[in-house]
């Protein structure tokens, strides 16, 4: 621990005194109301707000000795600002709700601040924490609502259509390698998980690094949301739980079959079960170029008996993460 660390404990500490550390750390409000108020006031340009929630719990969602205060507070902003880009839109505002165990280091909480800030000005500039909630809880809980607006009509799930060619941009299985890399590699005999301390890091290659990284501070493409909305996307979404599984609802939505192409994907299966990546799945029309950033790994075809092909054939293998099924609490 760094000499200069505060020791000091959140229980030790008023719920203002905690709040004012954490605005601290924030961007500074441009909303009309911003932190401090009963609501925020936001403005809404076009009149529409597009809005999406998503809670990371310590356990199915992250481990302490493997996650940062600001690996954490980063994680938390992205995977909400991909939702809000998957639906065309541009993120404006975060609403963040911190429920935490009275023992957390007050350093701890500042750098998940910290994350918060920094995947705001990297992934969506101009977006910025403008409220939020703080409470007490035996398990660590981060709830984040991501605001954003519109400027021209939402992209939904349903839109996709027999001919359209499916796109993604962003990575697709390079979470879920980085996942697999923490519990291969960063459990001890017991399987309780280990520290990412200097010694073990030292020891990954450049391919490893750039796993963990996509796991613990996934780069989604949120400025490429807006883009394909005005390049005439028919469908988007967020890919997180696993390419198959996400495309599987697409195409359930629209009534459709995902056709992908291994020649575009290639034959990893964690390219089509892994999640996490928070790429942008979108459908164009045929005749539309898909925009930069954007490549074509499948085709869609009108709804058959399998919602997801795989070179034509239905896939059958395991299409991604569901905590309801997957979620064990004895791994770790």
């Amino acid at each position: 621990m760094r000499g200069d660390e505060d020791e000091t404990r959140v229980g030790a500490l008023s719920e203002a005194e905690v709040l004012r550390r954490i605005l601290g750390r924030l961007a500074p409000s441009t909303a009309p109301v911003g932190p401090g108020d009963d609501a925020a006031v936001l403005a809404a340009p076009g009149g529409r707000v597009v809005a999406t929630v998503d809670t990371l719990v310590h356990g199915p969602d992250f481990r302490l000795a493997w996650s940062s205060g600001h690996d954490l507070g980063w994680k938390a902003a992205a995977v909400n600002l991909a939702d809000i880009a998957a639906m065309g839109a541009r993120p404006t505002a975060l609403l963040v709700a911190l429920a935490m165990p009275d023992d957390t280091p007050i350093d701890f909480v500042e750098a998940l601040a910290d994350g918060l800030r920094a995947a705001c000005d990297r992934l969506a500039p101009g977006c910025a924490v403008e409220g939020g909630d703080l409470t007490v809880s035996d398990t660590l809980t981060i709830a984040v609502t991501a605001l954003g607006v519109l400027e021209g009509e939402p992209v939904r799930r349903d839109g996709a259509r027999p001919g359209d060619v499916v796109t993604l941009a962003g990575d697709a299985g390079l979470a879920a390698r980085g996942l697999g890399l923490l519990f291969d590699r960063f459990r001890d005999a017991a399987g309780t998980p280990v520290p990412l301390g200097p010694d073990h890091l030292a020891g990954l290659s450049h391919a490893e690094r750039r796993a963990l990284a996509a796991q613990l501070r996934p780069n989604p493409p949120i400025g490429l949301g807006p883009v394909a909305a005005a390049a005439g996307a028919t469908a988007m979404m967020d890919v997180s739980d696993g390419l198959v599984l996400d495309a599987s609802r697409m195409a359930e939505a629209s009534d459709v079959t995902v056709d992908l192409d291994t020649a575009a994907l290639g034959d990893d299966p964690l390219v089509y079960a892994g999640g996490e990546d928070h790429a942008l799945l979108a459908t164009f029309p045929a005749a539309a170029a898909a925009p930069d950033g954007f490549r074509i790994i499948g085709v869609i075809r009108s709804a058959g008996s399998a919602r997801v092909l795989v070179d034509g054939r239905p896939f059958a293998g395991r299409g991604g993460w569901d905590p309801y099924r997957d979620w064990d609490a004895t791994t770790g």
